[in-house]
């Protein structure tokens, strides 16, 4: 299990360019509660497909889960940061991330 540590700079930009996917909170807890859901089922992912041009050939491997993600928000001044803990490889979270919150975060480190 890898342990990544995100920030969101910025929370009130933190939406990516479809307002469906995007984050919908504006508090760390929110956050924190929208990601952990993104990581631990394929709702975000299912959404995701259904609006590509040929949903039945997006790689399954973007659809991984993991039923034991566990995401901690807290608010830092006006950041937000998020330790997330997952199984989940590092290009999906990177893009599940960009779908929640386009690119208004930042991966801090990874261990």
């Amino acid at each position: 299990m890898s342990q990544y540590f995100i920030s969101l700079p910025d929370p009130s930009k933190a939406h990516g360019n479809d307002a469906d996917l995007s984050f919908r909170s504006q508090s760390a807890g929110g956050f924190a509660e929208e990601l952990q859901a993104a990581l631990r089922t394929t709702g975000l992912f299912d959404r995701w497909r259904a609006k590509q041009p040929d949903p039945d050939a997006v790689e399954p491997q973007w659809g991984a889960t993991d039923p034991n993600a566990a995401v901690t928000g807290e608010q830092k001044d006006l950041r937000i940061n998020l330790v997330v803990s997952t199984t989940i490889n590092s290009d999906v979270l990177k893009e599940r991330l960009r779908l929640l919150a386009g690119h208004h975060w930042e991966l801090r480190d990874v261990r």
